[in-house]
């Protein structure tokens, strides 16, 4: 795949998965609201996921690559993910957080091996919000996610999740 066309898939998959992040935060907050411990937390973690997909939503618009066909799923799917684990409660929300930053982890990772050196404003990017990420995992994992009801199972279900939705957002 030339350079050009991996850059667009690469921005395309990445705007999908903020957008995805900001809407999973807002289905725990719809459903846990400001009674939750953890409130403060979500919403600074959202204004940050907010924040990455405003800045690859300028570069989508910059580059003049379109975004994934997939938005409108990604809106429903986002907010439905965050909601269903929040109502399983606030370790299981953690538990959901955890699940798809460590898969974001992995996946800016192997991002940033693809680029090398060949985007130096991108590999910034990637790997500013690299760390944001890892950030959000390891906050997730410090407020008990690992003590969710099955979260191996949960867990599991979500990253698969995660990796099926990033093959589907780099080609549609």
């Amino acid at each position: 795949m030339s350079g050009r066309a991996a850059t667009e898939r690469m921005l395309r998959v990445d705007q999908a998965g903020e957008y995805g992040a900001t809407r999973i935060y807002a289905g725990q907050l719809a459903v846990m609201g400001d009674r939750a411990a953890l409130a403060g937390e979500i919403r600074h973690m959202a204004e940050q996921e907010a924040a990455h997909r405003a800045k690859f939503d300028a570069l989508l618009g910059e580059r003049g690559v379109r975004p994934t066909a997939l938005q409108p799923f990604w809106h429903v799917a986002g907010f439905a993910l965050g909601a269903a684990t929040a109502l399983i409660g606030p370790k299981a929300a953690m538990a959901c957080t955890a699940a798809v930053e460590e898969e974001i982890d992995r996946h800016y990772t192997q991002q940033l091996d693809e680029l090398g050196d060949q985007d130096p404003e991108l590999s910034a990017l990637i790997e500013e919000f690299r760390e944001d990420e890892r950030a959000h995992r390891d906050t997730a994992l410090a407020a008990g996610a690992e003590q969710a009801p099955a979260y191996p199972l949960l867990s599991g279900a979500i990253r698969l999740g995660c990796r099926f939705a990033i093959r589907l957002a780099e080609r549609i």
